[in-house]
C-alpha cells in the first residue's frame, strides 16, 4: 500500500528543496521512462538513504535506461561495469603496476572508484568477481596490496540481473544479497503503459542521448538531503513495529532464514527517506509496509516445502505484513 502525500500539516522540518529536487528527477526520469514509478521512488530513497539496489527483472523492461539516468541527473562520477564470466576482481577494483621511472607498483584505480556504479548483470561474473564488491560495498573502501583506498561519497551500486536466465550465471550468495537496502523487482509495463512508449517513441524518432539530460542534484545538495533526512521523526511505537517486521520473519514456519538487524536498519532508513520525499517529517506505518517487501525479499529464504507448493518469498512476506499488528 502506498502512502498518500502528506500536504495538511505544518512540517517542523524544510523539506521544500528535498521535494523539489525529487520532483525535478521523477519528471526528467519521467520523459524516458513510461511507468515504474515504484522503481523510480526506490531508486531515490536509495539515494538518499545511502544504500545499494539491487534490480530484478526481464530484459528490455528499462532496469539499465532508468539506472544510468540516476547517475545523469545526479552531478557525480559515474561508472558501469558489465559482468562477464570472464570479468576478473582485478577488473572491478584496480591492480598495482610497475612503474620503471620510479621503480616501483603504483595502484591504478578501477571503475568501482565512482560516486555511482552500475554493475550490470551481476549474476554473470564467478563468485570471486562478485566477492571484489563485498568490502566496497559495506565499508566504501578497497583493500589491496595490504593498502586501504576509501571511496569517496556518495557512493551507490545499481546492480542488475535477469532472474529468468540461469544459463552461465552464478548465483549471489546471501552475504551478498545483505549488502542491498533494496530488491526491486521489476515488471513488465501495463497494456497503457507500453501504448503511451511506443507512441512517445514514434513521435521523437530517436534514442535517448545522455547528453540531452541535465544533472539536477549535486553532491553537496545530496548530502545536505541526507542530513535533513536524520532529522526526520520516527515514534518509538514504529521502531518496536520495525523489530517486530523482522523478528516475524525468524520465527515463521515457512521461512528457514530470516532476515539479519541489517534489514531493521535498512527498513528504518528507508522509510525515512520515503517519509521525507512524500513531503512529510515523520514516519507513518504505511511508510514502512512499503520499504519493507523490496527490503526483505532478498533476505529471507523460503523452505522447500513451500517452494513445491508453488508460493515464493514475496508471499510469505506479505502475510506477515499482514499478521503482525499495525501501531495506530
Amino acid at each position: 500500500m502506498e502512502p498518500s502525500e502528506g500536504s495538511a500539516f505544518k512540517s517542523r522540518i524544510d523539506l521544500s528543496p528535498l521535494k523539489e529536487s525529487v520532483d525535478a528527477v521523477r519528471k526528467s526520469i519521467g520523459q524516458w521512462v513510461v511507468g515504474q514509478e515504484s522503481m523510480v521512488d526506490l531508486l531515490l530513497v536509495a539515494l538518499l538513504a545511502d544504500g545499494h539496489v539491487l534490480l530484478e527483472g526481464v530484459p528490455g523492461v528499462a532496469k539499465t535506461l532508468t539506472a544510468k539516468l540516476i547517475a545523469r541527473v545526479v552531478s557525480v562520477q559515474f561508472s558501469r561495469i558489465q559482468f562477464t564470466p570472464d570479468l576478473m576482481p582485478s577488473d572491478v577494483i584496480g591492480t598495482s603496476v610497475f612503474n620503471a621511472k620510479t621503480a616501483d607498483f603504483e595502484f591504478r584505480s578501477g571503475p568501482i572508484f565512482s560516486n555511482i556504479v552500475l554493475v550490470d548483470e551481476i549474476n554473470r561474473a564467478p563468485a570471486k568477481t562478485q566477492a571484489s564488491l563485498f568490502e566496497a560495498m559495506e565499508e566504501r573502501q578497497v583493500t589491496v596490496d595490504g593498502k586501504t583506498y576509501p571511496l569517496e561519497s556518495p557512493f551507490l551500486v545499481v546492480a542488475t540481473q535477469n532472474p529468468i536466465e540461469q544459463e552461465g550465471t552464478y548465483r549471489l550468495p546471501e552475504a551478498q544479497l545483505d549488502r542491498f537496502l533494496f530488491k526491486i523487482e521489476v515488471t513488465y509495463p501495463s497494456l497503457e503503459e507500453e501504448t503511451m512508449m511506443l507512441s512517445r517513441f514514434h513521435k521523437r524518432n530517436t534514442s535517448l542521448d545522455m547528453e540531452v539530460v541535465s544533472p539536477i542534484i549535486s553532491a553537496e545538495q545530496l548530502r545536505q538531503h541526507r542530513t535533513t533526512i536524520g532529522d526526520i521523526r520516527v515514534e518509538e511505537h514504529l521502531v518496536s513495529y520495525i523489530a517486530h517486521l523482522v523478528h516475524e520473519t525468524r520465527q515463521h514456519p515457512s521461512l528457514y532464514l530470516g532476515a539479519s538487524p541489517r534489514a531493521s536498519l535498512a527498513i528504518l532508513s528507508g522509510s525515512k527517506a520515503l517519509a521525507a520525499i512524500r513531503g512529510r517529517d515523520f514516519v507513518t506505518p504505511e511508510d514502512i509496509q512499503y520499504v519493507a517487501l523490496p527490503v526483505l525479499v532478498h533476505r529471507v529464504m523460503i523452505t522447500p516445502e513451500v517452494e513445491m507448493e508453488g508460493r515464493s518469498a514475496t508471499d510469505v512476506l506479505k502475510l506477515i505484513l499482514d499478521q503482525v499488528e499495525v501501531p495506530r
